[in-house]
């Protein structure tokens, strides 16, 4: 399983001070990103494209 993890205070689930962090998933065939605060990003076929989306989470308030 291949982890990506991005810090980022938001505050789209997480109270003020906790760190939010991302991460892939491998599902089968599929990668997957998913974030502390209950985000999940569609599934990809390719790793780069949901560390992408990940990234886009992070940076997008």
């Amino acid at each position: 399983m291949a982890v990506t993890a991005v810090p980022e205070d938001g505050p789209e689930g997480v109270r003020s001070g906790e760190e939010h962090l991302t991460t892939t998933a491998e599902q089968g065939p599929f990668c997957t990103a998913r974030c502390s605060c209950g985000w999940r990003g569609p599934a990809r076929r390719a790793r780069s494209q949901a560390r992408a989306d990940a990234q886009a989470h992070t940076t997008s308030r």
